[in-house]
């Protein structure tokens, strides 16, 4: 399903696609019944951790290989075809620690280092309530509590907060975004979950802080204008490996012989059309965000501006393929136990989550409109 591509992985690095590939039938064994229990894949999570895949992403001061981006959106990918929930976890995860490394004083980043070596969770606290796209500059101010500040307020949508040790927090600090690593301790709490359609294994969900210390020696400078976020780049693959996904459903189905019938899906004029089209649409989406990677592994600002716009396009495309294998596949493919159904709700996370699409769409209009 995954063509070779002008921005491959580099050759001294495809073992670790390999590992994943290995590793990928686990995570698809048990996705209908993590969705179905809403339960986080923790064993997988944890199995892909003692391949060593999760530190190698670590820059080589601090022990990693420094994988190229071109390997992270290929294991992203891969893993949202098998497990789109344990993919987003495992994004999410790697991002945070990553960006905790990457900013981090001399000390924390090799205290975060460590603790990503030693199988840590790690998660994102930065949506809030009522923030919407606005995820990057906190609504709520930090109280001053001598050298450090004090944080009470709540988080949104965080995913595997609830198997995680650390967060990468921010809230306002006299009036500016001010971002920190975070362990968790007693003044973090999980009130009752709201539980998604969708990508419910993520277990994303709120998080309340009451009095929780904020450590100016955890405070994250900020970053080069050439580092390049590991989520932001990873993003659009997301929902690539759900688009991905479903048009291998479709074709399983398609071409699956009906008792009675004379003939498949697969041979009707509209299925072919409509799958060709729709297959075309993958690939541009896929060759965008690509693009992406490449631009953030030469260190090339216009990683960001790519990355947006590849994520924009990737997270409508999952949707119309999804929506298409639900159309060929029927009304089977509306029953509980076909997988069908649950690519379609899980392919309406990726629009949904900051920049989501229709922000996406007026920052990336006005990047064209506004250029002389």
């Amino acid at each position: 399903m995954i063509a070779p591509s002008p921005t491959s992985v580099p050759a001294d690095e495809q073992r670790w696609i390999d590992v994943v590939d290995e590793i990928a039938p686990e995570l698809a064994a048990t996705v209908a019944q993590d969705d179905v229990d809403a339960r986080i894949p923790l064993e997988h999570l944890q199995r892909l951790h003692a391949t060593g895949l999760d530190a190698a992403f670590l820059p080589r001061e601090h022990g990693g290989e420094a994988l190229s981006y071109a390997t992270l959106v290929g294991v992203v990918r891969r893993l949202a075809q098998a497990h789109p929930s344990a993919a987003t976890l495992w994004l999410m995860h790697l991002g945070a620690a990553h960006a905790l490394v990457t900013m981090s004083n001399a000390e924390s980043s090799a205290f975060f280092a460590a603790e990503l070596k030693a199988g840590a969770r790690f998660a994102n606290a930065l949506s809030e309530p009522g923030g919407g796209n606005l995820f990057l500059t906190s609504q709520t101010d930090a109280t001053p509590a001598g050298a450090d500040w004090s944080f009470t307020g709540r988080k949104m949508f965080i995913s595997g907060s609830e198997v995680a040790t650390h967060l990468l927090l921010n809230a306002r600090i006299d009036g500016a975004p001010g971002f920190f690593g975070v362990t968790i301790d007693g003044t973090v709490s999980f009130p009752p979950i709201d539980e998604t359609m969708g990508m419910r294994a993520t277990r994303s969900r709120g998080v309340a802080f009451d009095g929780t210390l904020l450590r100016q020696d955890r405070a994250c400078a900020p970053p080069a204008p050439t580092y390049a976020n590991l989520i932001t780049v990873g993003f659009a693959f997301i929902s690539i490996g759900i688009a991905e996904a479903a048009l291998l459903q479709l074709r399983a189905g398609a071409t699956k012989a009906k008792p009675g019938a004379s003939s498949t899906l697969a041979e009707a004029q509209w299925v072919r059309m409509e799958t060709g089209m729709m297959w075309a649409e993958v690939q541009a989406a896929a060759a965008l965000a690509e693009r992406a990677a490449w631009l953030a592994d030469q260190g090339d600002e216009g990683w960001l501006r790519a990355a947006t716009t590849s994520k924009m396009l990737a997270n409508e495309v999952a949707k119309k393929a999804a929506a298409l294998a639900v159309r060929v596949a029927g009304g089977g493919g509306y029953l509980t136990k076909s997988p069908v159904q649950r690519i379609a709700r899980d392919a309406q996370a990726g629009a949904l989550m900051a920049y989501s699409v229709p922000f996406s769409q007026e920052m990336v209009g006005g990047w064209f409109l506004d250029r002389s």
